[in-house]
């Protein structure tokens, strides 16, 4: 099941509706919150697995997050707990964590501390979630993790103008192009190009356009 088959499932509503009462938001901001991190977050977990130390620290982390918290979400969502959420954000993201946070809420127009709480409590279920596929297809190296990360990615539409922007703005700091965007965008999208990737993810899953 790729990331919009899960989010347009039974699962995936309660995700967005869980994580919308803790936080306070609506239905619609948290959906598009969560339509925009779940493939930034992916798509630097790819960028961290192409590399020999980074496939080896995230398969580490998975033997924690080994996809039980999806036996138990609603257990998980009600405790509205980011401490954990916001220690795996620090690793995947590193120092990007509040860039990620702050162009989020620009491409949404949800508030930025709101977007900070929903991406903590949405990281867990991603790693669950990566978890749970890695075991089911029973992956034990960094190609294997990198066809499962592409899995759920799954096949974007290539449309609308949130872009390849959020990715852009994470990454190049210095605004010169050059700071691994084509690398990541290549990661997460095959052949497809940048200018529609995310933009298209979004429409296909809420309609935006």
């Amino acid at each position: 099941m790729d990331f919009t088959q899960l989010l347009n499932s039974g699962l995936g509503q309660q995700i967005i509706s869980g994580i919308g009462n803790q936080v306070g938001t609506s239905e619609k901001d948290t959906s598009s919150v969560i339509g925009a991190a779940f493939p930034v977050l992916l798509g630097m977990l790819q960028k961290n697995a192409s590399s020999e130390d980074g496939a080896s620290g995230i398969m580490n982390a998975l033997k924690k997050h080994d996809g039980s918290i999806l036996d138990n979400l609603s257990g998980f969502l009600n405790m509205g707990d980011t401490t954990d959420g916001n220690g795996i954000l620090g690793h995947i993201l590193g120092g990007n964590k509040s860039n990620v946070e702050n162009a989020i809420s620009q491409k949404t127009g949800v508030g930025a501390m709101d977007v900070a709480k929903i991406i903590a409590m949405l990281a867990p279920i991603v790693m669950g979630y990566l978890g749970r596929q890695t075991r089911n297809e029973n992956v034990s190296n960094s190609g294997g993790l990198g066809s499962v990360l592409g899995g759920i990615l799954g096949n974007a539409g290539s449309s609308s103008s949130v872009s390849g922007g959020i990715l852009t703005s994470i990454l190049d700091q210095d605004g010169d192009g050059q700071l691994g965007v084509g690398d990541v965008l290549s990661a997460v999208s095959g052949k497809q190009k940048k200018s529609g990737f995310l933009g298209g993810l979004l429409g296909s899953i809420f309609g935006r356009k």
